[in-house]
């Protein structure tokens, strides 16, 4: 058989630590598509995401997550209904106060302070699951201590922990908003904490995202990758350009690629846009090239026909190298963050094989980079397309649909159970 090929009915052996304490999975393939347990279907259940307001990201995985419990309620700080796709509009969508204030949706970060007041404002009390999905504040909402609270944790609130000095750093906010950044972000630390001891259950989207609730919150967490794109083909002809597919901001240190592959005469795509970009078009050398956004399609070509893909900064997860790899493209990535768990890095010295998928480089700086790409392009004939697009098959939507499904039943029926425990413990 195909070992990216799902076979549900072998669930119970890959329950770590056996969660389900004995529990029977149920989760199960009907008509080719995967069935809600028999345990959960009569289960009230919320979901509560951060926003809705670009169909990006986090976004994405909510509304999967959304699809995987067509019975849920959908609880969310601010939503651009314009903008949602019809199958999440089916759901009854509950917003904040936050909806109600004027340009809301555009200066959505600049609210912050008010994020707290405005989930513990969501009354949950009816509920037997939620499941908050987020990568900031929305495990902050009060649950009854009948209710299971489970947090899907695409990361901690890096602005206000391990990147906060880099955010206060910026020079866009001045002495008046480094001071406010200062004082809210430090109401907001303190909120997360209690916050995080709300949550009955961590999954984490990557091995670094673990790290860092273990770190910040003192939890351990069960690390379920989220769904990534994976639909990408092999093709025949390759360019002779790197490529970069990225929001232009600081801590994704686009600069460091542009510097090497100016130093090196090599052409460099970056495909997006932000508020570095301006910056980083003054420091390119006339072998870079800067396409903003562009639509899905045209990404894909550049993906396909790219001879490889650049990743300098370190992030919870990272899923432009994925979805890169599933074109059989390899990926010069930074040895750093979630990128550990989706590429099989070559490092100086080693002998390529058929499990690698790219190169790693151990410092973030541009000679490090240079080198990589030096060491690539002496190997660049030695990868296997075929194998680095079929290790990533696994990182789809079916695989997550699977963990996801047993990760909640399990976690349900050990809640369920511990509360009847206490229960039977008062009657004694």
């Amino acid at each position: 058989m195909n070992r990216h090929q799902v076979y549900w009915n072998d669930a119970p052996e890959r329950d770590p630590g056996n969660r389900s304490g004995g529990h029977q999975l149920t989760a199960k393939i009907v008509d080719g598509s995967l069935e809600l347990p028999h345990s959960l279907r009569n289960l009230r259940i919320a979901i509560v995401h951060y926003w809705f307001l670009n169909g990006l990201g986090g976004e994405r995985v909510t509304r999967i997550l959304a699809g995987m419990f067509p019975q849920a309620d959908v609880f969310t700080l601010l939503a651009n209904y314009n903008a949602m796709p019809s199958d999440l509009r089916a759901h009854r969508i509950k917003t904040s106060f936050l909806q109600c204030i004027p340009g809301a949706k555009k200066w959505h970060r600049h609210l912050l302070p008010l994020y707290p007041i405005a989930l513990e404002q969501f009354d949950l009390s009816e509920y037997d699951l939620v499941i908050s999905a987020e990568s900031g504040p929305a495990k902050g909402v009060i649950t009854s201590p009948r209710t299971c609270h489970i947090c899907f944790c695409h990361s901690p609130m890096r602005y206000v922990w391990d990147m906060y000095h880099e955010y206060r750093g910026e020079p866009s906010l001045g002495l008046i908003g480094r001071a406010l950044f200062s004082l809210s972000a430090h109401y907001v630390r303190m909120w997360d904490i209690a916050a995080a001891a709300r949550v009955d259950y961590f999954a984490a989207i990557s091995n670094h995202v673990a790290s860092r609730i273990r770190k910040f919150y003192r939890r351990e967490a069960t690390v379920i990758h989220p769904p990534l794109k994976v639909d990408g083909a092999i093709v025949q002809s390759i360019g002779d350009y790197y490529l970069i597919v990225s929001r232009l901001v600081s801590y994704k240190r686009i600069e460091l690629a542009i510097e090497a592959c100016n130093r090196l005469g090599r052409e460099l795509h970056v495909i997006g846009d932000g508020e570095q970009g301006n910056n980083l078009r003054k420091l390119a050398g006339p072998t870079v090239k800067f396409f903003g956004f562009l639509p899905d399609d045209q990404v894909r070509e550049q993906f396909a026909h790219c001879r490889a893909f650049l990743f300098p900064g370190e992030e919870d997860l990272g899923a432009t190298p994925v979805e890169a790899q599933s074109f059989g493209r390899p990926v010069i990535a930074y040895a750093r963050g979630g990128v550990l768990d989706t590429v099989n890095g070559l490092r100086q010295g080693e002998d390529v094989n058929s499990f690698h998928s790219g190169v790693f480089f151990d410092s973030q700086d541009a000679s490090s980079i240079v080198d990589a790409i030096l060491l690539f392009e002496k190997v660049e004939s030695q990868f296997c397309r075929e194998a680095i697009r079929e290790r990533v098959l696994w990182f789809g939507e079916p695989r997550f649909r699977q963990e996801m499904y047993n990760y909640v039943e399990q976690c349900y029926a050990e809640f369920v159970a511990a509360e009847r425990s206490k229960d039977l413990a008062g009657v004694f």
